[in-house]
């Protein structure tokens, strides 16, 4: 068993404040962090108008939450064998792919109709029937077969 001189190592380290200029530095650049806002997607058709369609409201680039990725990543690497580094590269690669063909509106309403589809009965009817549903669960699976191009493709043993 270690014992507190075993770390005495680690504690020899000295530590040297950062300048006062340095610091402005940090929290400016923090500041610049914290009141940036999500940027718009500019789609190329419409940056050449310049009628009355050009003021709509362009689609968020990056609209996944965070909580979404990671549980999203979570659930791929428990997929395809543990929780480690090169599953995670590949996972997070593949939430990536999806998330640049659909919002997170779209992935998560086709994540409820997926999950939901198989609920038997009248219950289970308002996830099947709905025309939506069929369009987006197709949507979901198109997205996560070229999500697939994030795995490298193995040997046969």
């Amino acid at each position: 068993m270690m014992t507190a001189s075993d770390y005495s190592g680690f504690l020899t380290m000295p530590f040297t404040r950062p300048s006062t200029a340095m610091r402005a530095v940090h929290f400016i650049l923090l500041g610049g962090l914290l009141m940036a806002e999500p940027v718009a997607a500019k789609p190329k058709a419409a940056s050449a108008q310049k009628g009355p369609e050009s003021s709509k409201a362009l689609p968020l680039v990056n609209d996944f939450p965070t909580q979404a990725r990671v549980e999203s990543v979570m659930q791929c690497m428990a997929e395809h064998g543990g929780s480690n580094l090169d599953n995670m590269y590949h996972c997070v690669c593949a939430i990536d792919k999806i998330a640049n063909r659909m919002s997170f509106k779209d992935y998560s309403e086709s994540l409820t109709f997926t999950y939901m589809f198989d609920t038997p009965g009248d219950k289970g009817g308002e996830f099947r029937d709905p025309p939506q549903s069929k369009i987006l669960r197709d949507r979901l699976k198109a997205a996560k077969e070229e999500s697939q191009t994030c795995f490298p493709k193995l040997p046969a043993p």
